[in-house]
């Protein structure tokens, strides 16, 4: 299966799925770290990718659609938002 990693998860998480045999590339390797979601899915649907990230913008149906896709798969962690106000909170010190 082929995959497009977001910029928003390791590079290794690629790496993983390449060593059990899949095409697995990443936004970075792309040059495409910063772009917009809607030019990454454009980029995705273009190379037939299932696109794996932790953005729930991409869980938008009306945005985008699942059936104009390979795969979108949109991560969830129980400590994401956790992690993401302790990120915040250093910064923001």
């Amino acid at each position: 299966m082929k995959f497009k990693i977001d910029e928003n998860l390791p590079v290794e998480v690629a790496s993983l799925l390449t060593e059990q045999g899949h095409d697995a590339l990443t936004v970075f390797q792309e040059h495409l770290d910063g772009a917009p979601d809607s030019y990454i899915s454009i980029v995705c649907r273009r190379e037939k990718r299932a696109l794996i990230t932790l953005d729930t913008d991409f869980a938008d149906i009306r945005a985008y659609p699942p059936q104009d896709f390979s795969g979108l798969i949109v991560l969830r962690s129980l400590f994401q938002g956790f992690l993401t106000s302790l990120i915040f909170s250093s910064v923001s010190s």
